[in-house]
């Protein structure tokens, strides 16, 4: 049977996150997005179901029912026993069909024939892109009239939730941030306001690069945003090299991060410095019905 919360307590918490750390040393990829973690830490309104074996979890999804986007996974010594179908048809059982949507982090191919299986076809896809930071990285060229420092925690807040949403009005998860998304990021031990770099014409916001260091080796271009206004003047590039030196001069050895395929102007970008797809995520989705 499978158990539906809104809320976990501390144990599963912890079971599920054991249950996607064994499930990542199998796939090379883990099961859940950042965004995904968070939703299971810090008690978000999103649905949790939990499949258990023995009274072990050997299976479990995460709802968004805002975005109708889910992840789920399932323990290795437990797959092919029909748990990812049943979680897949109780998540169709508790949003509307042609609103689910569901990712599946490395796009492995039991996920393909997963969501085969339940009618499923891919409708977004996220690269993956890294390169060395011990190559040739040029340097970056402010435009004029814009200066870059880094943000200021409690000064900045306020405005860049602003420019975040203006950048990303029509990205489905980006958008959405709110000042308690961006404080529970900040809140986080990878957070470091040095690598968080904001770029300001006169008193204005107008770009940013907000950088991480997942691991002791790699760092991550974690989102880089650009003002409407500024576009088509070089910020965005250069923004993003002011990122990179900063992660080279960490002593990091490479750079990482996600771009949705669609994003043509921004793939184009990061392959012109340097960077290759390394990896895939897809998004899956039932295809709407025609009227026969």
């Amino acid at each position: 049977m499978i158990e539906a919360r809104d809320r976990l307590a501390d144990a599963d918490i912890g079971a599920v996150t054991e249950l996607i750390e064994v499930a990542a040393r199998i796939d090379g990829v883990g099961a859940l997005s950042e965004q995904g973690f968070l939703q299971l830490r810090v008690g978000a309104p999103v649905a949790h179901l939990l499949l258990r074996r023995d009274g072990r979890i050997v299976g479990y999804a995460q709802l968004d029912p805002a975005t109708g986007a889910a992840e789920l996974v399932v323990h290795p010594d437990h797959r092919r026993q029909g748990i990812g179908r049943a979680l897949v048809a109780r998540l169709l059982a508790d949003i509307h069909e042609p609103e689910l949507r569901i990712w599946a982090h490395g796009d492995l191919p039991a996920a393909q024939a997963l969501a085969a299986a339940a009618g499923f076809e891919r409708v977004r896809s996220l690269w993956l892109m890294g390169r060395l930071l011990t190559d040739d990285l040029p340097l970056p060229e402010i435009p004029h009239g814009v200066v870059v420092d880094t943000f200021v925690l409690g000064a900045d807040d306020d405005a860049w939730v602003e420019l975040n949403a203006r950048v990303f009005a029509d990205h489905p998860e980006q958008g959405r941030w709110s000042l308690d998304d961006l404080r529970d990021r900040t809140a986080e031990a990878w957070f470091d306001p040095a690598g968080f770099f904001v770029a300001r014409r006169g008193p204005s916001m107008v770009g940013f690069h907000w950088t991480k260091v997942p691991d002791e080796s790699t760092g991550e271009v974690y989102v880089v945003g650009i003002d409407p206004t500024e576009r088509g003047h070089g910020l965005g590039k250069s923004l993003t090299l002011v990122g990179l030196h900063h992660l080279r001069d960490i002593g990091l050895d490479r750079a990482i991060l996600y771009v949705d395929e669609d994003n043509q102007s921004a793939v184009r970008l990061y392959k012109d410095l340097g960077f290759e797809r390394v990896g895939l995520d897809v998004m899956y989705a039932r295809p709407p019905r025609s009227d026969v």
